[in-house]
């Protein structure tokens, strides 16, 4: 087993504001960023995933991805501690992951703080993840997930139908575009939200608890989304059934449904770009 780094408890200054990293009692470290939990890790296990849409994310990969030799190649939007990309590394040990996040000094103390994978197993890139996906290579990655908030919100310009045509093109035939999104119980913005997604990939899944998807409480859903066919093995519906907070996975007409009355997002419509922190990562 390797060793663990030792972070120290307290408050610090950031670019974009205040971390706070705070030891949660058994072993593990919860990073809050501005307020908004961001990120969990467990120092000695990766595998060990707190947030419950980043254990339905690395499920719904795992499902369209189930040999651990897959070279993905997975480029995150939102980084805070990275604990999804590290996990996500020690599970396809031949991945390779870039990891977007917009405060420089954050991603230095992420590194400082905890033992993650290396470059060019991950690489740590301070930047916009708007500006950086638009300058990327097309058909370059297998998987893009967007895990980027300003505090509870998701920046606008990583919301609209020309964002999303631009993930399209950084992905590779068949790769995978994995977005967190968080809603209140009216579930206005969410709809929107699939609705533009479903403008741009022909294929879009929904993963949450079944009282979010219902508009009985705050929270995420995770969007799914692809031009080839989507994961929905009896396993993955297993998996998120199984999880401790159990998941329904809503896929074709039912997720067709969920965005049918809610119009797309454009860049003319989304406002001024944001510029912030990413509380989930």
């Amino acid at each position: 087993m390797a060793k663990a780094p030792h972070p120290e408890a307290g408050s610090f200054e950031i670019s974009t504001g205040t971390a706070e990293l705070t030891d949660d009692g058994v072993g593990g470290w919860l990073l809050t960023v501005n307020g908004a939990q961001s990120s969990h890790l467990d120092p000695f296990d990766p595998e060990n995933l707190e947030f419950e849409y980043m254990r339905q994310m690395a499920a719904a990969i795992a499902d369209a991805h189930p040999d651990p030799a897959a070279p993905l190649r997975v480029l995150h939007l939102g980084a805070a501690a990275c604990a999804l990309p590290r996990h996500l590394a020690h599970r396809y040990p031949g991945s390779r992951h870039v990891a977007v996040e917009i405060d420089a000094e954050l991603a230095r103390l992420a590194r400082e703080w905890f033992d993650l994978p290396r470059a060019p197993r991950l690489r740590i890139r301070v930047g916009d993840a708007r500006e950086v996906t638009e300058s990327l290579t097309e058909h370059t990655r297998d998987v893009v997930i967007r895990d980027a908030f300003a505090e509870s919100v998701t920046p606008l310009h990583l919301k609209t139908v020309e964002f999303t045509e631009a993930v399209k093109r950084v992905l590779a035939p068949g790769g995978l575009y994995l977005a967190n999104v968080g809603d209140r119980r009216s579930l206005l913005s969410a709809r929107m939200e699939v609705a533009t997604v479903a403008e741009v990939f022909g294929h879009v899944a929904l993963i949450s608890d079944p009282a979010m998807l219902k508009g009985r409480r705050s929270g995420n859903i995770v969007v799914v989304a692809s031009d080839g066919p989507l994961p929905d093995s009896a396993a993955l519906q297993r998996t998120l059934r199984s999880d401790p907070e159990p998941a329904r996975l809503l896929s074709g007409d039912e997720a067709a449904a969920f965005a049918r009355s809610a119009p797309p997002l454009r860049d003319g419509r989304a406002g001024p770009r944001s510029r912030a922190s990413h509380p989930a990562g």
